[in-house]
């Protein structure tokens, strides 16, 4: 996406616009219901638009961690992630850093915890969080295992397995942010832009 595009977007918006467009470019493939959750750096001010903004998607948050007026929140759709947290795979890589509890509040509990440890410098930064935003879990081992070297390539996470797969992946994270800013310019809001599971 062009500079001038984003420029345009970000030109003159109060917080609740600049919020929106945040949303749009740092979440899209979540928001269009590709990826199972994702995690926006935003002001504690807009921490509390955030509700508003996401009213009628389906879609919930969790503030992880505060620090110095900014929230880092993560965001989800409950039954989805819920599912997700159950997979064998997925359970098995978080259960090896202590999170046995597979219900999703204690799950999101334990990362919070962490995220906080990290912010006051109790701990290294728990790059497990990768798991949880849906990162293929052999790449997030590998990233630990290399301390992030040594990487295929990087886009989106950094890839160290099934490249082709990655970046089929990656194509569709960016048809789907070229078809929320397209959205978006034309007038719809967030709740028209996400996709809403049906219950």
């Amino acid at each position: 996406m062009s500079k001038e595009v984003v420029s345009y977007m970000l030109s003159g918006m109060d917080n609740m616009k600049s919020l929106q467009v945040q949303l749009i470019l740092q979440c899209a493939p979540f928001l269009k219901g590709i990826k199972i959750a994702c995690i926006l750096n935003i002001t504690e001010e807009n921490s509390r638009e955030l509700y508003e903004i996401l009213e009628g998607t389906g879609i919930k948050f969790k503030i992880l961690t505060r620090n110095h007026g900014k929230c880092l929140v993560f965001l989800y759709r409950r039954e989805s992630f819920s599912r997700y947290l159950k997979r064998t795979d997925v359970r098995g890589f978080l259960g090896s850093y202590g999170y046995e509890n597979v219900e999703l509040e204690k799950m999101l509990e334990r990362l919070s915890k962490r995220v906080c440890q990290y912010s006051d410098g109790e701990i290294c930064f728990p790059h497990e969080i990768g798991a949880f935003l849906d990162y293929p879990i052999d790449d997030v081992k590998c990233f630990i295992e290399k301390d992030g070297k040594d990487s295929l390539f990087s886009g989106y996470w950094k890839v160290y397995n099934n490249p082709g797969r990655a970046k089929m992946i990656f194509w569709a994270y960016d048809k789907a942010k070229t078809s929320a800013v397209n959205e978006y310019l034309i007038g719809k809001s967030i709740r028209d832009i996400a996709y809403v599971a049906a219950c």
